[in-house]
């Protein structure tokens, strides 16, 4: 059982090398834009998976997964390296899509605040399809034919 806190350092310790290596040591024109979000470690850490966010459209995203996956060894000597752990954990690389799905969440938000205004607009002109006030009265309940 690893300890919790040494787990956590090595994840950030793990998140920083891989970025100050792609920077570094890899020369593909195609991470130009790749971004080092996050790193998990197995409590072994004998694996790790990280993820990375591309600016640009899917043409880019796929161009970077494949530039990510054939510097792949590299990354893990340097990383393995750094870190100063027996055995280098094999490194497995995830686009991380969470600013595409928050842009997507926003614009839906912002067509149902739209939607809100129209709904609003129609609402103030709107009267009612049956009486003003469909409830009963005192008058009613007078009335002898009424039960």
């Amino acid at each position: 059982m690893t300890d919790a806190a040494k787990a956590r350092r090595m994840t950030g310790r793990l998140k920083e090398l891989t970025a100050t290596a792609i920077r570094q040591h890899v020369k593909d024109p195609r991470l130009g834009m790749v971004t080092i979000t996050d790193a998990r470690l197995t409590p072994d850490f004998r694996e790790a998976t990280i993820f990375y966010t591309v600016f640009g459209d899917d043409d880019a995203h796929k161009s970077a997964a494949a530039a990510l996956d054939s510097a792949k060894g590299l990354l893990r000597t340097r990383v393995g390296r750094a870190l100063g752990l027996r055995h280098s954990p094999s490194l497995t690389f995830v686009a991380d899509r969470l600013p595409d799905q928050a842009n997507h969440i926003d614009d839906l938000l912002a067509r149902a605040a739209d939607a809100d205004a129209r709904v609003h607009q129609i609402a103030a002109g709107a009267r009612y399809a049956g009486e003003a006030n469909p409830y009963k009265t005192t008058e009613d309940d007078e009335d002898p034919d009424v039960r």
